[in-house]
């Protein structure tokens, strides 16, 4: 069960796809800092975000939402967590959001999550642009944990008769650069859809945050690229 406050951050569900889309594309989310690491990273960020590429999937693509829920089933059963098709926001910031694979929330208020996917490579350790996801999803959902799960497959066929697992923790200084970056990513996305910057000037931090607010509905435009 979740408290009412977190339920209350949930914006759409991917289970109506065209909702979540439309959700995911009025803010940054987990895929969008996956690859955010420099200032040409930002940028092309940007760039797609306002300009899909169309790109619907593939037989790789394919495999993972057929072997999903398979997955999120023995996620359920051995470890508890719940599995998860909703969209969340940051209790703050609006505009920070997250679909976590699966979520458990404690007795204690303590948020847990869970994070699945397949790949036909051996993994020695998890790849960065995964582990910027899970770290966004803690941020978004304020989670302390999240339980890693992944499934190696050749021709798209199981080797293991389990997923592998790992707990990765919260990891608040990776959080911190993470969420700087995606100020700067949604003030690109400002300069692109009004040709102006974000005003430094005289301004404090606090009318900097007001002004990026401000712009909501600038930014909102970007759902209608959906």
């Amino acid at each position: 069960m979740l408290t009412p406050e977190l339920e209350a951050r949930i914006v759409a569900d991917s289970r109506d796809r065209v909702a979540w889309m439309r959700a995911r594309s009025q803010g940054v989310t987990a895929t969008d800092v996956a690859h955010l690491s420099t200032p040409a990273s930002i940028q092309r960020a940007a760039k797609q975000k306002l300009r899909p590429s169309g790109f619907s999937g593939n037989a790789y693509t394919d495999h993972g939402r057929r072997r999903e829920p398979e997955i999120a089933a023995w996620v359920e059963k051995e470890h508890g967590i719940l599995p998860s098709t909703v969209l969340f926001r940051a209790e703050i910031e609006k505009r920070h959001l997250a679909t976590p694979d699966g979520i458990l929330q404690q007795e204690d208020g303590c948020v847990v999550l869970a994070e699945i996917k397949t790949t036909n490579k051996p993994w020695r350790t998890i790849p960065r642009h995964y582990l910027r996801q899970v770290w966004w999803q803690q941020h978004v959902l304020g989670a302390e944990r999240t339980l890693f799960a992944w499934e190696e497959h050749r021709d798209f066929r199981p080797l293991h008769d389990e997923p592998k697992f790992v707990w990765i923790d919260r990891d608040d200084t990776a959080i911190d650069q993470l969420v700087g970056m995606a100020t700067e990513l949604i003030d690109e996305l400002y300069r692109l859809t009004t040709g102006q910057s974000i005003p430094q000037g005289d301004l404090s931090p606090r009318e900097q945050a007001m002004l990026r607010e401000a712009t909501r509905d600038a930014y909102r435009a970007l759902a209608l690229t959906d």
